[in-house]
């Protein structure tokens, strides 16, 4: 049984544990509605470029002469996995939830006999990820210096995936994150990159009728790099108002918890110092009945 001294160095600790889950906490709270903000204004950007190019990919579908970022390499055997995760930890199983998904992807991939190859975008992605699949990883991206992620930091990763693609190191690019949609919920998702998911591409053509200006070759030549940014753009910004939400709540789940410990901690100080207390009466009285 602990001495009262080491339940009261024990309450001080966790005391001390409990004013830093609660500053931190406060901080994720006042970060997530500005991260919020900028993941919900991304979001339209990205979906009408994808609307727009399943506009325009629909009239290359079965034609030979379509580019390659929208048709592929034709073939089917190396993958590129683009796993976006968070720099820091303490937010419950937010980056555990996207490694995991791309963890299964992966397997699946090599079970299929296909070779994989992973960029990890984000330390904790590439810390739980490198355990098992250490040989799969070309490159390890970090962003822990940047203070507020911007399109340049997505336009960099856009053009490694680019370059890699151009020298035809893989045939298929797919992208993992976290889509945010409440404090308490991010949602671990996988989106096709290379080449160009375009499932809505009949619905889109149907439901579009425009005349392009330039033609429509010029237009997908810039448009299909520029939308691998894009789309890295919005899930790097998904991530971050996903990782603020995540650790706004696990912080407040780890503070709850410290209340409860000191509570506990405090009821067992307080018997054990009842009992010491009632001990050294009986043993005076004792001795005064004694003489």
């Amino acid at each position: 049984m602990p001495s009262l001294k080491d339940l009261k160095n024990r309450i001080v600790s966790v005391k001390s544990t409990q004013k830093i889950t609660k500053a931190m906490q406060m901080v994720a709270s006042a970060k997530l509605r500005r991260a919020q903000e900028a993941a919900e204004a991304a979001r339209p950007y990205a979906e009408r470029m994808d609307r727009v190019l399943a506009g325009l990919g629909a009239a290359y579908a079965g034609r030979q002469d379509a580019p390659k970022l929208l048709a592929g390499t034709g073939e089917d055997k190396v993958h590129l996995l683009v796993v976006a995760t968070a720099e820091r930890g303490l937010c419950g199983g937010f980056n555990s939830s996207i490694a995991r998904l791309a963890r299964e992807h992966a397997n699946k991939l090599l079970a299929e006999g296909k070779t994989v190859k992973i960029l990890t975008v984000g330390r904790k992605g590439n810390d739980i990820l490198r355990r098992m699949f250490k040989d799969n990883i070309v490159e390890a991206v970090t962003l822990r210096e940047v203070k507020q992620i911007g399109y340049a930091n997505a336009q960099d990763i856009g053009e490694k995936v680019l370059a890699m693609f151009a020298n035809g190191e893989f045939d298929v690019a797919t992208l993992f994150y976290a889509r945010f949609k409440s404090v308490i919920s991010q949602v671990p998702t996988a989106q096709q990159l290379i080449p160009a998911a375009l499932d809505d591409a009949q619905e889109s053509a149907d439901s579009l009728n425009y005349e392009y200006e330039p033609s429509e070759e010029a237009i997908l030549e810039d448009l299909l790099p520029r939308n691998i940014s894009v789309q890295i753009f919005r899930a790097l910004l998904e991530n971050v108002a996903g990782e603020m939400g995540a650790k706004m709540s696990a912080m407040d789940n780890a503070t709850r918890n410290a209340g409860e410990m000191i509570k506990k901690l405090n009821l067992s100080y307080n018997r054990q110092r009842q009992a010491q207390i009632t001990k050294e009466l009986i043993e005076i009285i004792s001795g005064a009945e004694a003489l």
